[in-house]
């Protein structure tokens, strides 16, 4: 699972940077989908995991602190590229 958890994170984080740089809508929105998947591994192992470490834990809440801001950003550069497609 760890490993499916690695290629999610490596292909979201891949597409968000690629998408941000081109100013391009299509790899944007996959990384917003594959943020989705991300996330629920990581409260997975923040939360329904067996034995959790302290740091583990601390360190899977600003992990999904880091994967909420970046969603937020990337649906907020997501419509202001939509916006600058009508003008």
């Amino acid at each position: 699972m760890l490993l499916v958890y690695l290629g999610i994170e490596v292909i979201r984080l891949f597409f968000g940077t690629k998408g941000n740089l081109c100013q391009r809508k299509m790899p944007l929105g996959i990384s917003v989908a594959l943020t989705f998947p991300s996330a629920t591994m990581a409260s997975y192992y923040l939360l329904l995991q067996t034995y959790v470490l302290r740091l583990e834990a601390i360190m899977n809440g600003i992990l999904l602190f880091f994967c909420g801001s970046e969603l937020l950003l990337e649906v907020l550069t997501l419509a202001a590229l939509s916006s600058m497609d009508r003008i």
